[in-house]
């Protein structure tokens, strides 16, 4: 039987674009789905948090995921630009947001097609891997559509002509990783439990063999 668990991920996160590969690899190796339910990053889901972090937190982050990238062998650079416009020393969340909401619904409406994990890879590289600069420009975007297996028109269109159906239901992902109990991406959960953060995707496989998880043929 073929088991299935829900990825909570964000365009913003760094963890979640470190967590794509491995949860490919998973899918890859074993009989599971992988249904990907895209949020909005927690700048703008939650008014003020980064005014209330630890000032030591940002730079301990930025020390974190490039040691993690370097073990895994995955390559990451702080995105240029942005994927959330803010002032990084106050903590200051603008309103207009130019890319944070166009990326998500993208992220929302290929999973609905089918293709939500390929698409968080392709994007997450473009965006966090360093390879590219102004990745929202061009045809950038349209091209990762392209190798997700996605019609990059399709993609905008529903993203432009679906706005308010698709942030109504990237609001429901954003309830169900509430309701789950946790807050943060990436949050895998299986059969109604959590597991936080890409450091957490061996105890989920642990679980998931539990459960009659099984190796493809």
């Amino acid at each position: 039987m073929t088991l299935s668990v829900d990825v909570f991920w964000s365009f913003r996160s760094p963890y979640s674009y470190l967590a794509t590969p491995q949860l490919l690899a998973l899918r890859a190796a074993y009989d599971l789905e992988v249904v990907v339910r895209p949020v909005l990053p927690i700048a703008v889901r939650i008014e003020g948090f980064f005014k209330r972090v630890n000032p030591m937190w940002p730079p301990y982050l930025a020390r974190d995921i490039y040691r993690l990238g370097q073990m895994q062998g995955t390559p990451i650079r702080w995105p240029r630009p942005d994927p959330i416009v803010m002032d990084i020393a106050s903590g200051e969340v603008p309103a207009d947001q130019p890319y944070i909401y166009r990326l998500t619904r993208m992220g929302e409406a290929a999973a609905e097609a089918g293709k939500g994990l390929e698409y968080i890879n392709e994007v997450g590289t473009l965006i966090w891997s360093g390879g590219t600069e102004n990745w929202h420009e061009g045809d950038h975007l349209a091209k990762a559509a392209e190798r997700s297996g996605l019609d990059p028109d399709a993609l905008e269109a529903a993203a432009r002509d679906e706005a308010d159906r698709l942030d109504a239901a990237i609001e429901a992902n954003q309830k169900a990783l509430e309701t789950a109990g946790h807050w943060g991406v990436p949050t895998m959960v299986f059969d109604g439990e959590p597991f936080f953060g890409q450091d957490r995707l061996e105890v989920l496989l642990w679980r998931m063999k539990q459960n009659g998880l099984q190796a493809r043929a």
